[in-house]
């Protein structure tokens, strides 16, 4: 007998065990965890990873190999006799290798305007994947109200079971007609179609975050209602970063802008065969080689220094503007919310008062249903408008929690 009681026990806890519970935040990080954008995290990584690895290798020795065939109008001529007579085609065949041995700083730059652009992609992806929470949060708060809809619902579906009783019993001792208990019993069918109804709706929500959290979701799927918050005026949101990182990409290219025109220093060492060798003065192919230092100096970009100069403090400009209007708007979508959140409280705070009211009201016409003096339809009235009243309730509760949650991640918060 024990063993069979042990097997009932593991059926009837089985489906409770199986139930999936999930919370808001469960949802905000499995959303964004499976959001396919998210792979782009690690191609952005790696992006940057070898795009600064490419602009080290220019502290590296550097190997060129290079050619040409002339032919010259004149060439040197000795004139002692028996001296030999210069080619007027030559020939060279050269391989150089150079080190940079100073560059300004091109090269250190180089990698920070890369780590400065891969840090603007990276953010970039953030600000794209923090906008998720806004989806899922207005499919989460949508069940949540669904889930209260039902429970209002079956409250109301008790009411009217309870009519159904007592106008029965009436009916029976002659003191109902039996169109009140018919009337009585289409109220209950459509009760019921609202059920149907809701738990379509609350499938249909469930799918669709299904997809976004990458898990499946049945019927059973329960959500639990978060705790009420506060709502933070800070702003922390995730493209104020975003703007840093931009701001500090132009701030790179400025420094880049001085190293332009800065002189360049390299070693060489060159290796040639050709016609003529160094040794001018013969006129056979062989091998030869040189090395020294180099020096150079580009003053060509003195020339669009200042423009690009301004460039870069338009391009500044534009930046610090874009972050101002964006403070601006999130400013005025949180003023609205926290408008909304105190709307919403008032509300709760009447919605409490006329529940209680219409409870009472509806306590009294259970008595006098059965006692005939009132219709059914009178009954239903009473029902209906004390539900109603539960329903504008449950709508502000729910309402007022996602004002405060979207309040926050308006904020960043």
């Amino acid at each position: 007998m024990m063993k069979y009681l042990v097997w009932a026990m593991l059926l009837c806890t089985t489906p409770l065990m199986a139930q999936t519970v999930l919370t808001l935040e469960d949802c905000y990080q499995l959303a964004q965890k499976n959001y396919p954008l998210i792979k782009q995290r690690e191609l952005i990584s790696r992006t940057g990873n070898y795009t600064v690895a490419n602009a080290a290798k220019g502290y590296l020795p550097q190997l060129n190999f290079s050619g040409q065939a002339t032919y010259q109008s004149q060439v040197v001529e000795i004139p002692f006799p028996g001296a030999p007579q210069l080619s007027k085609d030559q020939y060279k065949v050269q391989a150089e290798v150079s080190q940079t041995l100073f560059d300004g700083g091109n090269i250190h730059y180089q990698k920070e305007l890369s780590k400065a652009n891969t840090a603007i992609q990276q953010q970039q992806l953030e600000v794209n994947l923090y906008n998720i929470k806004d989806r899922v949060s207005q499919l989460f708060f949508g069940i949540l109200l669904i889930d209260e809809q039902l429970r209002q619902n079956e409250l109301r579906m008790e009411d009217i079971r309870s009519g159904i009783h007592k106008t029965e019993g009436a009916v029976n001792n002659g003191t109902a007609l039996r169109s009140n208990l018919d009337e009585l019993k289409a109220e209950l069918l459509n009760t019921e179609q609202l059920r149907v109804q809701l738990r379509a709706s609350r499938q249909g929500y469930l799918q669709v975050l299904a997809l976004f959290i990458n898990q499946p979701l049945d019927d059973q799927a329960l959500l639990t209602r978060p705790a009420p918050t506060t709502m933070p005026a800070e702003i922390r949101r995730p493209e104020l970063l975003l703007y840093d990182y931009q701001q500090r990409s132009y701030e790179v290219q400025e420094k880049q802008l001085k190293v332009n025109y800065l002189p360049k220093v390299s070693a060489f060492v060159q290796g040639s065969y050709g016609r003529p060798t160094l040794n001018f003065v013969s006129n056979e192919f062989g091998f030869y080689a040189l090395g020294g230092i180099r020096f150079s100096w580009g003053l060509g970009s003195l020339y669009t220094n200042k423009n690009s100069k301004q460039l870069l403090h338009i391009s500044k400009q534009d930046v610090d503007v874009r972050k101002e209007t964006f403070l601006f708007d999130t400013k005025l979508t949180m003023t609205r919310q926290q408008i909304e959140a105190a709307q919403y409280s008032d509300l709760i705070h009447q919605d409490e008062e006329i529940i209680a009211l219409r409870t009472s009201v509806k306590k009294a016409a259970v008595a006098q249903l059965e006692n005939g003096v009132i219709t059914s339809h009178d009954y239903i009235s009473h029902v209906n408008a004390e539900s109603q009243a539960r329903q504008n309730l449950i709508l502000h509760e729910i309402q007022l929690l996602q004002v405060q949650y979207n309040n926050r991640n308006t904020s960043g918060n």
